[in-house]
């Protein structure tokens, strides 16, 4: 049922169609109504349900995870494994028809279970890490709905569902991120990822506008059909827009400043916003457009050279941060960069980039939580220079964020090397010499995370203790919060292997997704490239280690121009405040004193002047007939002596 399109514009060799939800598939509506539902339940309930009500969003994201896995398994047994629920009309206006329908297809289904799956563990994490928090029952509220929203993202059948979902994890994403209002950092991190992400929400708005001037609808399957019809020049404009909205949501270069920001949430907004919904949802939205992004080689290149720079300038920045959740932060953008290129290169790799997604989601989430874990025994630090020694007084959250730490760095046979070696040998096979600029890309960039996140393992749980006493005595985290550890660690170790012998040949039914566009010859032998990537990987993560093993300085030393430009982001936060910060500050100012002195001025002085006139004529208003009686004189006085001057024509 997919359409494969090669990487010029052509009509297309088949057809996209659904067949129509029934039997169980007919309720895939819950997957959103449940979780949604109990956020709306915590919400209006307000202080009743804080005794349970933790346990409610709980319960609601495990009850969408069973449905999803039910679903899951339906939908293996059909032949056409894609199928279709209307529910309603949801905008009817002239020509513009968009249904308020879902589709649950292999895309849909693998990031479903992504989401509840990981999402649960998170969400009984937060039991615990959130115990002592009096707006625990609000935490939940949000937690939900920022579930239920990326759901509807993944699961909807048109363009419109998408952004309605993808505008949903935006709000959702500001009241958690902004959760510890009260604290002006985490208030103005949730302002600037609510604004950075606007930016290219309207981007992806504009898009869905062209879309349905050029095609006349919003719907996957007709669009997708009518690509073929569009003129080569539409259609890069089209996905240009499409990838400036998944930019904005994945944290990408040029919007990527916003994403490690959010920290300032408490670390379990980390772990779901960065493992297992918002910043997927870029790869998301270029994997489910494929049948547009295959249709122009120059778009294809865009994307690529994207994933390419972002994934380096995560991996620079990250070796030189101190806090333990922004070298995540950043390893998270670098990550998602390795996704962006593999729906770049288009073909099979986009099959590749989701199995990456999925790996991720398992050995991210779980050194998200383990380093929360590390705050809980540590008086909230984080300044990993301040640790030192940890895997003697937290045992398990040493080994399962060991084995996060491995799978990330692509040792093998964790996750990470089976989900990101072949990203690195499909950039190797572009048919021209960017195979040489994207594949040597894809090689630094898998040893300078093995550097920066060995600094960040070794500086954290191996060395001299480095922590003073007012910060405590380390110890370990409950059992609710070190079996999701456990969990995640187990998919960390297997996740990788079993996903890349099965996710591929699953997803050749979504699209075209999965299915290769021809033979390709890499400028370096598979086996080639496997070794230089095992080899890139263990030098740098063996230089890290003898850099770092015995602790570092506790605070900043003075350093060469590429370690202080990665201390301060590569500049990329002075480039914002000075191209669209300070010119929007002085704009608003200038609007401000133009309306002040201008608008209102003008107003203000008309309102003045009619007033400071009336006040005038109202003293002619005495009340005395005397001075009435002499006014009355002295009119007529007047009128006499006009006809008179009149008639003596001294005014003719």
């Amino acid at each position: 049922m997919g359409t494969i399109l090669t990487n010029a514009p052509a009509e297309p060799v088949g057809t996209v169609a659904y067949a129509t939800a029934d039997g169980l598939l007919g309720s895939v509506w819950l997957l959103v109504a449940i979780p949604l539902l109990s956020a709306a339940v915590l919400l209006l309930l307000g202080r009743r349900a804080d005794r349970w009500g933790h346990w409610l969003g709980v319960a609601a994201i495990g009850a969408a995870f069973v449905l999803g896995l039910t679903y899951f398994l339906q939908l293996r047994g059909l032949e056409n494994k894609s199928v279709e629920l209307s529910l309603w009309d949801f905008i009817t206006v002239g020509d513009l028809r968009v249904d308020f329908g879902l589709l649950f297809d292999p895309l849909a289904a693998v990031f479903v279970l992504l989401i509840t799956g990981v999402g649960f563990l998170i969400h009984l994490y937060a039991v615990e890490y959130m115990s002592h928090d009096a707006g625990r029952r609000r935490f939940f509220a949000y937690f939900n709905l920022f579930v239920a929203a990326m759901l509807l993202l993944v699961l909807g059948n048109n363009y419109v569902m998408l952004y309605f979902g993808w505008e949903g994890v935006g709000l959702a994403s500001y009241l958690l991120i902004s959760f510890w209002y009260e604290r002006p950092s985490a208030a103005t991190a949730g302002k600037k990822a609510f604004l950075m992400n606007r930016v290219g929400d309207a981007g992806l708005a504009i898009g869905i506008f062209i879309m349905f001037a050029s095609l006349g609808t919003t719907q996957y399957d007709e669009v997708f059909n009518g690509v073929g019809s569009l003129t080569a020049t539409t259609v890069l404009v089209l996905g240009l827009l499409l990838l400036l909205g998944a930019t904005g949501k994945s944290g990408q270069f040029p919007l990527q400043a916003w994403l490690p920001d959010a920290m300032e949430g408490p670390t379990p907004v980390s772990a779901l916003i960065h493992a297992a919904t918002m910043v997927t949802a870029g790869v998301y939205l270029i994997a489910r457009s494929n049948p547009i992004f295959s249709a122009n080689s120059t778009l294809q290149l865009v994307v690529v050279s994207v994933g390419a720079l972002t994934l380096l300038i995560g991996c620079i920045i990250g070796a030189a941060k101190d806090d333990i959740k922004r070298v995540l932060a950043w390893s998270t953008v670098s990550q998602i960069g390795y996704m962006f290129l593999g729906v770049g290169l288009g073909g099979g790799a986009y099959a590749l980039a989701i199995v990456h997604l999925l790996a991720h989601g398992f050995f991210k989430a779980n050194m998200f939580l383990g380093a929360g874990s590390v705050m809980h025994g540590m008086n909230d630090q984080v300044d990993i220079r301040r640790f030192g020694g940890l895997s003697k007084y937290m045992k398990v959250t040493w080994i399962t964020f060991m084995t996060g730490w491995l799978a990330i760095i692509g040792i093998p046979p964790l996750s990470g090397f089976f989900s990101k070696e072949p990203i690195i040998v499909a950039a190797f096979e572009r048919d021209d010499w960017t195979a040489w600029l994207f594949g040597m890309a894809a090689l630094l960039g898998a040893g300078l995370t093995a550097f920066y996140m060995t600094r960040l393992f070794v500086l954290t749980f191996h060395g001299p203790k480095r922590w003073t006493e007012d910060i405590g005595h380390p110890h370990e985290s409950p059992k609710l919060m070190t079996i999701p550890l456990i969990l995640l660690a187990v998919g960390s170790v297997g996740a990788g292997w079993l996903l890349s012998t099965s996710v591929p040949d699953w997803l050749t039914a979504t699209a075209g997704l999965g299915a290769a566009e021809g033979e390709h010859h890499a400028v370096l032998s598979h086996t080639v490239i496997t070794i230089l990537s095992i080899l890139v990987t263990v030098l740098g993560a063996g230089l890290a280690w003898f850099l770092f093993r015995g602790g570092t300085a506790t605070a900043p030393q003075p350093a060469g121009v590429l370690v202080t430009a990665a201390r301060k982001n590569l500049y990329t936060d002075t480039v914002n405040e000075a191209i669209f910060e300070k010119p929007g500050i002085f704009l608003t100012r200038a609007l401000v004193y133009l309306d002040n002195r201008g608008v209102d001025g003008l107003v203000n002085g008309l309102a003045a002047g009619i007033g400071g006139g009336s006040g005038r004529l109202r003293r002619l208003q005495t009340g005395f007939v005397r001075s009435y009686a002499t006014s009355i004189l002295t009119g007529a006085l007047l009128v006499l002596a006009a006809f008179l001057a009149v008639e003596a024509g001294w005014l003719a």
